[in-house]
């Protein structure tokens, strides 16, 4: 059930050029709260910005949570400014997380830039309940680029480093170096990041009979479906009018239920 509550910030920190960690006192929210699923803050008192921002759980504590975000407008950039022990309202947790279970006998992350951020939470619960860290592909432009390497290597994730300039790891795409693991029946693949990305990481998996989920990005405006403007195309059956909200039936979803035909050219 989502909460309204006003949260005090524990911490805000710049974690790589633009990017920065923000940790929220909140345990009834990170009570109910699992990893894939998000929470909106609202960015200040008043009218501007009017609208909540929708941020994915990075970590869950007990008490409270911590999300990774990028600097990319005015929201953003007046939550880079927080200071510990400032007020903000939170409303979560919100949407459809990821599926944890035994079943898999290969648990694959597939992380591009910022899409990383919902992935330290999920790489902890798949340790917890498979008793086994899960395998990470970390993505980036270049290497001060990629994010919270050092979060899965504390929790014994297999990490693999790829980068567009060759920095660090191997000079390849997230796809490519998806595609060069080979992945096969067994894998449960986890993918978040750009939507070219997300495509090929579709494409991929669907080639090799792969189960596949991936967290989609969006605008949003309430957080709750109600208004409608984060929807995409689904192939889902029974679903009348062909489309999903990301808020709602998402963020996360199984690759097989997007229409990714739409998505190729964004």
């Amino acid at each position: 059930m989502p909460f309204v509550k006003i949260c005090s910030v524990l911490t805000c920190q710049e974690v790589a050029q633009r990017c920065f960690r923000l940790a929220f006192e909140a345990p009834e929210i990170a009570r109910e709260a699992s990893p894939g699923q998000f929470c909106m803050i609202q960015i200040a008192e008043g009218l501007s910005p009017f609208l909540r921002r929708p941020m994915s759980f990075e970590r869950l504590f007990a008490n409270g949570f911590s999300i990774l975000f990028k600097v990319e407008g005015e929201g953003t950039r007046m939550m880079a400014q927080y200071r510990a022990e400032q007020e903000v309202s939170v409303q979560g947790p919100l949407g459809r997380g990821f599926p944890v279970e035994r079943g898999p006998q290969r648990h694959l992350i597939v992380a591009g830039g910022i899409g990383v951020a919902p992935f330290p939470a999920l790489a902890e619960e798949l340790t917890r309940v498979c008793g086994k860290a899960p395998e990470v592909v970390l993505a980036a432009r270049s290497q001060d680029l990629l994010l919270c390497k050092e979060e899965f290597d504390q929790m014994g994730c297999a990490v693999h480093l790829a980068t567009d300039d060759g920095s660090a790891g191997e000079k390849a795409t997230a796809v490519e170096l998806l595609e060069r693991l080979s992945p096969g029946p067994g894998t449960r693949v986890y993918a978040c990041g750009p939507m070219p990305m997300l495509c090929a990481t579709a494409r991929v998996t669907h080639a090799h009979d792969v189960e596949s989920y991936v967290s989609l990005e969006a605008q949003m405006a309430c957080g709750d479906g109600a208004c409608l403007g984060c929807v995409v195309e689904s192939t889902r059956e029974g679903n009348a009018d062909g489309m999903v909200r990301v808020c709602r039936e998402g963020p996360v979803f199984d690759a097989r239920e997007i229409k990714w035909s739409v998505h190729q050219h964004e």
